[in-house]
C-alpha cells in the first residue's frame, strides 16, 4: 500500500524521492550490468518493475497529488479530472513544465478534441509508467498528444507502431487515414510507408471498404504510379468506377482520373465491353476518346509499325505490376536454404493484341548461397582448393529468356520479383526487386533476409513466396517526318 501525505510525508518529498529512486535504480542497474560483463560472479538485482507499479498506484490513488488536470472536450460540457503530480509531468514534458510554471492555482485546464480527450488518461499513465497499450483506432489521437506535449519517445514509438501495423485488419480500414494524418503533420516516413503499402497491396485495398474513403489527391497520385501491384488494369478501372459512383467528384477530377488509366494494357475485347456497358465511360467518352483510339491502334498494329509514328514510351503503353498469368507466375520455394532451385514459366510477348498469341519462355534460378566467381572453388594439380569465405553467401535469383526471337526487336523486359510475407495474420507484399533486360539478376535480392530462421519475416510457414512479373516495354524506333 502506498503511503499518503496524511501519514507525515510531504507530497513533493514523496514523489521526488520515488523518482530519484527510479533514476538511481536505472543508473545503478546499468553499472551492475557492466560489472556482470567484467565479473562472471556478479549478480544483477533489478527492482525497476516494482517501482513502476508503485508509480501506477500513485497515479490511480492520487496520493501526494499537487495538480489537478481538468481535460475539457472541445465543443462539449464533458470534463475529465485527473489527479497528477507536477514533478512527474514536468520531468516528462517541457510543455507541461511551462504550463505548470504559469498556472494560477492547483488546477490546470487543458482543452482537447474528442478523440484526444478520450485517450488522455492513457497518455498520462504513459508519463508515469513508460508503457502503453495501443489500438489501431487510438494511434492518431495518442500521436497528436505526444506531439503536442513534446513526449518525443512516445511519438517515435507510435510512428513505428503505425508503420508496423499497416496490414492489420480493422473494421473500416486505417491506412488511408494514417496517410492523410502523416501528410497533415509532415511525417514523411509514415506517409511514404502508407503510400508504399497501398501501392504494393492495391488489389486487397480495392476490395476493402477503405477504398471508398481515399482522397482525390491520393487517388490521382496512385494512378500515376507504375509500381502498383494488382491483378490487371481492368481491375483498376472497375474500382475507379466504383469510387467515382460513391464520391461524386467534380468533372475535372473524373476526367483526370480516367485519363490516368492505361487503356493500352486492357485487352480490346474488354475495351469494347466497357464502351457499351460502362455508364462512366459512356458519360465521359469524349474526354478519353483519343486515348481509346490510340489503345485500339496499339492492339491492332504491329508494335514496330506503331513505334514509327507514336511515342510508345508514354504511360498508356507502360505496364504496371500485374499478377495475372499473362504477365508472370507465382513461385513457392519450400525450405529455401536447402539447395538451388529452377523454375520455368511463360508470359505474353507484349501487351499489344498483335502479340497476345506469342509467348516467351523464362527460366528462373534461385540459389540460397550464391558466391561470386572470386569466392568459388578453384582447381589445381593438387585438387580442389577452397578459398577463405567471409560469409555463407547470400540468396540470388536469376531470370533469363529460354530462347531468342526476331519478335523481341523493339521490346525490352523489366523483371520484377515480389516477395510475400505474413504480417498480423495477413499475406502482404514484403519487398519488390526490379531489374532490367541488361542484367540477369537483382543485385540486392534478399540482402537483409535471414532465411535460416524459421520465424524469418521473409518466410511463410518456412517457405519463400515469390511472384515473378515480366513487364514488356516497347521502344520508339523511328521518328516519322512531319
Amino acid at each position: 500500500m502506498v503511503r499518503s501525505c496524511e501519514q507525515g510525508i510531504p507530497a513533493w518529498v514523496y514523489v521526488g524521492t520515488l523518482l530519484l529512486l527510479i533514476h538511481s535504480v536505472t543508473v545503478r542497474g546499468a553499472a551492475l550490468k557492466q560489472e556482470a560483463v567484467l565479473d562472471n560472479w556478479a549478480t544483477v538485482l533489478n527492482h525497476s518493475m516494482s517501482l513502476v507499479q508503485r508509480m501506477e498506484t500513485l497515479l490511480a490513488l492520487g496520493n501526494g497529488s499537487d495538480v489537478t488536470l481538468r481535460v475539457q472536450t472541445i465543443n462539449t460540457d464533458e470534463v475529465k479530472v485527473i489527479q497528477a503530480h507536477s514533478l512527474v509531468l514536468a520531468l516528462q514534458s517541457d510543455v507541461f513544465e511551462e504550463l505548470l510554471l504559469t498556472r494560477n492555482n492547483s488546477a490546470l485546464v487543458l482543452r482537447e478534441t474528442p478523440d484526444c480527450a478520450a485517450v488522455f488518461d492513457k497518455f498520462v499513465r504513459y508519463l508515469y509508467c513508460g508503457d502503453i497499450s495501443v489500438r489501431l483506432d487510438q494511434a492518431i489521437s495518442l500521436h497528436k498528444l505526444a506531439s503536442k506535449y513534446h513526449v518525443w519517445a512516445l511519438q517515435q514509438g507510435l510512428t513505428q507502431y503505425m508503420t508496423q501495423h499497416l496490414s492489420s485488419d480493422s473494421p473500416t480500414g486505417h491506412v488511408i487515414g494514417w496517410y492523410n494524418y502523416a501528410l497533415q503533420i509532415g511525417d514523411m516516413v509514415l506517409r511514404d510507408s502508407c503510400l508504399q503499402y497501398l501501392s504494393w497491396n492495391l488489389s486487397s485495398v480495392l476490395q476493402s471498404g477503405e477504398w471508398g474513403s481515399i482522397s482525390e489527391d491520393l487517388l490521382l497520385s496512385l494512378l500515376q504510379r507504375s509500381d502498383l501491384i494488382l491483378q490487371s488494369e481492368l481491375e483498376l478501372y472497375e474500382a475507379l468506377e466504383a469510387w467515382i459512383s460513391q464520391n461524386q467528384p467534380v468533372s475535372l477530377t473524373v476526367e483526370s482520373a480516367l485519363r490516368a488509366v492505361r487503356y493500352g494494357m486492357i485487352p480490346p475485347q474488354h475495351l469494347f465491353r466497357l464502351q457499351k456497358q460502362s455508364p462512366l465511360m459512356q458519360k465521359h467518352y469524349e474526354s478519353i476518346r483519343d486515348l481509346l483510339y490510340l489503345a485500339f491502334q496499339f492492339h491492332s498494329a504491329s508494335p514496330i509499325q506503331l513505334a514509327k509514328y507514336f511515342d510508345v514510351n508514354c504511360s498508356i503503353f507502360t505496364p504496371r505490376n500485374y499478377l495475372s498469368t499473362s504477365w508472370g507466375s507465382p513461385w513457392v520455394i519450400n525450405n529455401p536454404t536447402r539447395d538451388d532451385r529452377s523454375f520455368s514459366f511463360q508470359t505474353q510477348l507484349g501487351p499489344s493484341g498483335h502479340d497476345s498469341s506469342k509467348r516467351v519462355t523464362w527460366n528462373a534460378l534461385f540459389s540460397p548461397r550464391w558466391f561470386p566467381l572470386s569466392a568459388r572453388s578453384t582447381y589445381t594439380e593438387l585438387g580442389a582448393m577452397q578459398p577463405t569465405r567471409t560469409d555463407g553467401g547470400r540468396p540470388r535469383i536469376i531470370v533469363t529468356p529460354a530462347t531468342s526471337s526476331p519478335d523481341f526487336a523493339g521490346v525490352s523486359f523489366q523483371k520484377t520479383v515480389i516477395v510475400m510475407a505474413r504480417q498480423q495474420g495477413k499475406v502482404v507484399v514484403r519487398h519488390v526487386y526490379n531489374f532490367h533486360q541488361s542484367t540477369e539478376e537483382a543485385g540486392d535480392f534478399l540482402v537483409d533476409a535471414d532465411l535460416q530462421r524459421r520465424a524469418s519475416e521473409y518466410l511463410i510457414d518456412s517457405s519463400l513466396y515469390l511472384h515473378i512479373v515480366i513487364k514488356p516495354l516497347y521502344h520508339t524506333l523511328i521518328v516519322a517526318r512531319k
